[in-house]
């Protein structure tokens, strides 16, 4: 996501080898279950597809079994309530909030929360748009604080 209160254009990161990717040694079901074994092993999606590049040279796994990773954490372990990015944005305005009840005079973080709910809102109304979030749901941080304590 750009960057939304200030002038920086984001931080560069890694991206998609565009082109014809290696094929992996091992097979759909072997992958497959290395993902299940580490999100029980209580890995993020995203931390998931970082350890099958660096240590089992699998660069996509949606190429090599047809699906996401998402996907297959979903067949095992249904859907969650919230995707990953918004969850982590959510637990960080909440740590955040927790901040500035202990330290009321911090302009600078009360300037960055304001700049995280900002995120959270525009990430919520994207996934309210692709039918991932209810149509009803608002960003609380009342709520916020009891789910993500």
């Amino acid at each position: 996501m750009s960057r939304l209160h200030t002038k920086k254009k984001g931080k560069s990161g890694s991206r998609k080898f565009k082109g014809n990717s290696l094929q992996t040694e091992m097979s759909k079901e072997e992958i497959e279950k290395i993902v299940v074994d580490l999100y029980r092993a209580g890995n993020a999606p995203s931390v998931i597809g970082h350890i099958l590049r660096d240590q089992y040279a699998v660069g996509s796994v949606r190429n090599a079994t047809g699906k996401s990773i998402l996907q297959i954490i979903e067949t095992v372990a249904g859907k969650k309530e919230f995707p990953e990015n918004l969850a982590n944005l959510m637990k960080k305005a909440v740590r955040l909030r927790a901040h500035l009840e202990r330290n009321k005079s911090d302009l600078h973080n009360k300037i960055k929360l304001n700049s995280i709910e900002t995120k959270i809102r525009r990430l919520g109304k994207y996934y309210i748009r692709k039918k991932v979030l209810p149509a009803d749901w608002k960003y609380d941080p009342a709520v916020a604080a009891i789910q993500f304590k």
